[in-house]
């Protein structure tokens, strides 16, 4: 495994919580989770992460596949310390957090699947690309900027070979070889992660007026079902929250 420098930031949390190790979707980085990271911290120690290739972490010379990203988290996982964390993944995050649950089950202590890509019904560049056309006038202006910046770190290269990786990744067969609570959220108006395809992967949470971003565009709603979801009190509450 090429080794690289793995940015992180740490938001303290209550004592004896859970930890929630957010991670990015396809071609962005840390910073549109950034408000996320907040509204978890009341109740839970959270930590965003950028991975090879994107935001401020190192540049591997390739795109990274699901597997070799997935190797990365783990291993960023031991060198922190953290056992039994949640991890959070969104978009092409969720594929990556599910690989490493799978691979790692003793490091993770819960999976959630936010906006989780991508179905085989669109398992391809340009249906993807054509998905997300469809999602952009539904996102909100402020993560423009951001996106923009994101784009600028990674490159356009890096972030289509990435794509490519992605459309060859089943996230179904990680899924389905979980071993470790699952919960996936999604936005009732994503036109990438139909809620089918939502709901074949685990018990869903979909946030009504929510689009694909929906981590970014709905923070409170999201902390608050994966807070219901990782709460010993509520252990399953969190699917029929907003559904």
């Amino acid at each position: 495994m090429t080794v690289v420098s793995t940015y992180h930031r740490a938001f303290p949390g209550p004592a004896g919580a859970p930890p929630v190790v957010l991670v990015h979707g396809l071609a962005v980085s840390h910073r549109y989770l950034l408000p996320l990271a907040a509204a978890l911290a009341d109740r839970h120690p959270a930590f965003v992460v950028d991975l090879p290739g994107f935001g401020r972490s190192g540049k591997p010379a390739h795109a990274l596949d699901v597997g070799a990203h997935a190797a990365h988290l783990l291993a960023w996982l031991a060198a922190r310390g953290l056992d039994r964390a949640c991890l959070l993944g969104h978009s092409f995050g969720a594929e990556v957090v599910a690989a490493a649950a799978a691979r790692d089950p003793r490091r993770v202590g819960a999976v959630v699947l936010a906006s989780p890509t991508s179905d085989p019904a669109a398992r391809s560049r340009s249906r993807q690309i054509g998905r997300w056309l469809r999602d952009v006038p539904r996102e909100e202006l402020w993560q423009v900027p951001v996106f923009v910046r994101d784009v600028r770190d990674a490159g356009p290269v890096r972030i289509f070979r990435t794509l490519g990786h992605s459309v060859h990744n089943a996230i179904e067969d990680d899924a389905a070889r979980l071993r470790v609570p699952v919960l996936v959220v999604r936005g009732a108006r994503d036109p990438v992660v139909p809620r089918a395809w939502a709901e074949r992967l685990g018990p869903t949470v979909t946030v009504p007026g929510a689009p694909h971003n929906v981590v970014a565009t709905a923070p409170g709603a999201v902390a608050d079902a994966v807070a219901g979801f990782l709460s010993p009190a509520q252990p399953a509450a969190a699917a029929a929250t907003l559904r």
